[in-house]
């Protein structure tokens, strides 16, 4: 069986969202728990990857970086905006249940 995604979520992710998605049994890292608020958008995604975690953020610097090359275990990107805190959650059940950790690798997906 293939390995099921695991979270990293940035400073900045709702904490409604991943309590929801904890509350579902999905692993979710979160960069308060890991203390890393403050830390530098590249430093976030290299501790995502070494953790071997998938980046939930909004922060559309991310996609710069993942144009840039930078190998990395995988980032879900959306506006803040743009989905209420249970849909986002459906959202990311449904990305869970579907996509591998796999095949994460260097992806960037756009919610």
């Amino acid at each position: 069986m293939a390995d099921a995604i695991r979270f990293y979520a940035d400073q900045h992710y709702p904490a409604p969202v991943t309590a929801g998605l904890i509350r579902r049994g999905i692993d979710v890292l979160t960069a308060q728990d890991a203390n890393q608020c403050g830390a530098s958008d590249p430093d976030q995604l290299a501790l995502a990857t070494s953790l071997g975690r998938v980046l939930l953020t909004f922060d559309s610097d991310f996609l710069a970086i993942h144009r840039s090359g930078i190998s990395h275990t995988g980032i879900v990107w959306c506006p803040a905006t743009k989905y209420s805190i249970g849909e986002l959650i459906r959202m990311l059940v449904l990305l869970h249940a579907v996509v591998t950790a796999d095949e994460m690798v260097n992806h960037l997906e756009y919610l």
